[in-house]
């Protein structure tokens, strides 16, 4: 074995990783405080994608310089879709939430066809071919750079979800609604803080994915399986099982892609292969949050 080869292959893993925990621990924010299934999650990162093109084109802000924009656009834009049209079935069966999410989901990607045609895009940046020389490793600068924004924002929400009144709100509800409301927490400011919070964490997965892939209106259909299956695998409503989860898929698709015949066809069925093992061993994820 070639273990310079092997060190990349696991490199490129975790920083594959990195980029899917920005959208999954958003997505397990909002199941684990509303309990809904927010299949629309995915457009989040789609608009945030268009959002970063868009001002790097036309006004020639960097992708980095637009984070805090994204962010600030996709938080109010949740908490607009919440108060409109999540709030509505919060207490319905998931059945019916699922509905209203995937048909939130046809009609933002039909608009996304519309406005911007089914084209491929992407932006190249002064930094886009730039890559770190670490011994036999190189470290392409966008993607460690999206790397390190992924880890810092999943920090941030971490410490706020320990340290603020807001965060002890959320794990109130989190762990009994009804509880909470007793105590005097505003649920329904929690809720829709919530959504707007795990809006913008797919806000900045989409900045992210702008600098190393191709945007298009279906990419967030990509990549809302990916943190269903990673959001089930580290176990609903935890955000350390959102990362791990993360990790594991990225290094398994990386692992697969370079050590299988035909490996970049077989790399996702393998992570969900892997998926199924693990949940027929623990049916509520790695780190069920009860």
């Amino acid at each position: 074995m070639d273990w310079a080869i092997f060190a990349q292959v696991i490199v490129n893993g975790i920083l594959t990783g990195g980029l899917y925990s920005l959208i999954a621990v958003g997505l397990t924010l909002i199941f684990g405080v509303m309990r809904v299934i927010n299949f629309m999650h995915g457009e989040t990162l789609m608009i945030g994608s268009y959002l970063t093109y868009f001002l790097f084109t036309l006004a020639g802000i960097d992708p980095f310089l637009s984070l805090p924009l994204a962010i600030f656009a996709l938080f109010f834009l949740g908490m607009a879709i919440q108060r409109f049209f999540i709030n509505p079935v919060i207490d319905a069966p998931h059945f019916n939430q699922i509905l209203l999410t995937f048909g939130l989901v046809l009609i933002l990607q039909n608009l996304a066809l519309i406005l911007f045609t089914g084209n491929y895009i992407s932006m190249t940046t002064a930094y886009s071919a730039i890559a770190l020389k670490i011994g036999p490793i190189r470290l392409g600068l966008a993607r460690l750079m999206g790397f390190v924004i992924a880890i810092a924002l999943t920090i941030l929400l971490s410490l706020a979800l320990k340290k603020t009144e807001w965060g002890k709100s959320v794990r109130a509800v989190t762990q009994d609604r009804e509880a909470a409301m007793l105590m005097g927490v505003n649920v329904d400011r929690v809720n829709i803080v919530a959504f707007g919070v795990g809006s913008a964490m797919g806000g900045a997965a989409g900045v992210v994915t702008s600098m190393v892939m191709y945007v298009f209106p279906l990419i967030g259909m990509l990549f809302i399986l990916k943190a269903f299956a990673i959001v089930v695998l580290g176990g609903f409503g935890s955000i350390a099982g959102a990362v791990v989860g993360s990790l594991i898929l990225g290094l398994t698709e990386s692992l697969v892609t370079n050590y299988l015949p035909n490996g970049s066809g077989w790399a996702e069925g393998v992570s969900f292969l892997i998926l199924i093992v693990i949940l027929i061993i623990r049916p509520k994820g790695l780190f069920y949050a009860e």
